[in-house]
């Protein structure tokens, strides 16, 4: 191959950069006689295109290897040295920088290889009413006691009224199981009474509104719907029961005139760290075990005269849990390596809501059920969506050119950006990040502190990072440098659910060699295939699907190279910083 080819069909295109050092018009003409590119070619695409970007137009590597071949060609005339020596580091350049790029493709690459294995493998959690077609009314199930209440809703265990149905063989299995039930429970640290005969929880909803319309309900309670199932409010997949009566569910959605009264067309995917409704109905509001003492203003008044409740309300069915998350921290502090399994939880939790464009706004310790899986270990799970922010149009940013616009949850637990923001004219809040703010300030409470936002603490509209309680010194330095990051005011500078709950992944699979790995960096592959085996030997091994297996499946289902090495800068600034 000649100099002038080489120089013709390599250097000509990144003629903006090197055309004054390198070419001559006798090379221009020659060019133009064998009619590589005609002249009348050129114009277009330097019109369209600025010179400096048709440089690129030639890969890396292609470019690099023509530079070596010039300069190795040219080596023994009578070139400048020190030119040779320029065009010799830019072409080794570029070939180093080619090399990186296609490392960089490889681990993308890969990466989307295991998303997809592991969107595959997650198991599609399973709905206690696969065997049971009814459940759309009241009459369908056996009310308990009152296990829990809200300032919008009071909870009452609950069981099938129908005998042939069986939750897990709950009937059977109570007599068979008794011994195993105490020696798991003998793993834990604290002890909840359970009574299995009761496997579901009924929510009933207060209704305060205009009146019991089926319009009025959606309007006021259609939020709490969103974690519904796709069958929770469809007896053969067409209808809806609200007002006892089947609606076509079809003919509704597509209408804005439902859209406007609260449907929430967003439906959440399953995941473990969030709860699922499995039924959703509404009926005559009944008194209820305790309904006297417990709340009689919320009463209609055909059941208490001076009451202020409507007479038809919203009912969700649901699995029990054995209490919530501040229950169970005001009785015990979990070791710390279980605390971080549970900060991860509601960071794969958050980050699950994220992808779907849904801000849950109200996320707190009282907000979050827990149960233990089959080895002991504490399983999270976000419920309560009455106050979230699920609109398709919006996303996850609230128009705000009102004091009448809902921020959602309450003031002591909303992020500084939300309840500092200032209503106006083409104003947005953006709730991207505020509900990983809320994780950093449950995280003190999950490791034994009080939440430094609740009470005559600091305010989340004027506190400053410098003013936040240290957490206990026993805590890792990756755990401490999470919960700052989390806490951070400015939300640009605050990571995101995934890039946070990476940082958490890394140090808490490698927390038996180092606090990090350094070696991780240039084997991010290999090491990611090793967790890969990791969970698919240990979901098939005793315990099945257990909290452990749930994140590292979740961990690995939404594996992003950029955040994944985001993360390990974070690590690394911190391993820097204790050294």
């Amino acid at each position: 191959m000649s100099l002038k080819h080489v120089i013709g069909r390599g250097l000509a295109i990144g003629r903006s950069a090197l055309h004054r050092a390198v070419l001559n018009p006798v090379l221009r003409t020659a060019a133009q006689l064998r009619n590589l590119r005609p002249r009348q070619a050129s114009y277009s695409s330097s019109l369209l295109l600025p010179s400096r970007y048709r440089y690129f137009r030639v890969s890396l590597s292609g470019l690099a290897a023509q530079l070596q071949r010039h300069i190795f060609r040219t080596a023994s005339g009578t070139g400048s040295p020190r030119n040779r020596a320029v065009f010799l580091a830019f072409g080794l350049g570029m070939g180093l920088i080619e090399q990186q790029l296609d490392e960089d493709r490889k681990s993308s690459a890969a990466c989307k290889e295991i998303q997809a294995l592991f969107h595959k493998k997650m198991k599609k959690y399973e709905n206690p009413f696969k065997c049971f077609s009814a459940g759309y009314k009241l009459e369908d199930y056996i009310i308990g006691q009152e296990i829990g209440k809200g300032c919008s809703a009071a909870v009452y265990e609950a069981a099938p009224a129908n005998k042939a149905y069986t939750f897990a063989n709950v009937y059977a299995s109570e007599k068979q199981n008794t011994s195993a039930e105490k020696s798991e429970k003998d793993l834990v640290p604290v002890k909840f009474s359970s009574a299995s005969i009761f496997p579901l929880a009924v929510k009933m909803m207060w209704n305060m509104g205009e009146d019991s319309s089926c319009e009025s309900i959606l309007k006021m309670m259609g939020k709490e719907l969103v974690p519904a199932s796709p069958h929770a409010m469809s007896a053969d997949k067409r209808t809806v029961a609200l007002k006892g009566l089947p609606l076509n569910l079809h003919a509704i959605i597509d209408t804005s005139h439902y859209r406007h009264f609260g449907y929430q067309t967003k439906k959440l995917e399953p995941h473990p760290n969030v709860i699922k409704v499995f039924r959703a109905f509404t009926a005559d509001v009944p008194l209820l075990p305790d309904a006297w003492e417990s709340y009689p203003d919320m009463l209609p008044t055909r059941l208490n005269p001076t009451g202020i409740g409507h007479n038809r309300t919203l009912f969700l069915v649901m699995k029990k849990y054995p209490c919530t998350l501040r229950q169970y921290l005001d009785e015990t502090i979990p070791p710390h390596r279980e605390g971080v399994r549970m900060i991860l939880q509601l960071l794969e939790g958050v980050d699950h809501l994220y992808k779907q464009g849904i801000a849950h706004r109200d996320l707190k310790s009282n907000n979050i059920l827990m149960e233990y899986d089959s080895v002991g270990s504490i399983r999270l799970v976000i419920t309560d969506f009455g106050c979230c922010l699920a609109e398709s149009y919006w996303g996850l940013k609230l128009p705000f050119n009102s004091t009448c616009v809902d921020r959602g949850g309450n003031v002591s637990l909303m992020a500084p950006e939300v309840v500092s923001a200032v209503p106006g004219p083409c104003t947005f809040i953006d709730y991207s990040k505020a509900d990983v703010w809320a994780v950093g300030a449950i995280a003190y409470e999950i490791f034994g502190r009080p939440n430094p936002f609740y009470k005559s603490g600091l305010e989340s509209r004027t506190y400053q990072e410098r003013e936040l309680p240290a957490l206990p010194q026993q805590m890792p330095p990756a755990v401490q440098l999470l919960v700052k990051l989390l806490l951070r005011r400015d939300p640009h500078k605050r990571p995101s659910a995934r890039t946070a709950a990476n940082m958490l992944h890394i140090y808490y699979w490698n927390e038996k060699q180092s606090f990090f790995n350094p070696a991780i960096t240039n084997k991010t592959v290999d090491w990611l295939l090793c967790q890969c085996a990791t969970a698919i030997l240990q979901s098939r091994g005793y315990g099945g699907n257990t909290v452990e297996v749930e994140l590292l499946s979740c961990f690995l289902a939404n594996i992003d190279m950029a955040e994944f090495r985001t993360g390990i800068a974070y690590l690394e600034f911190c391993g820097q910083k204790t050294k």
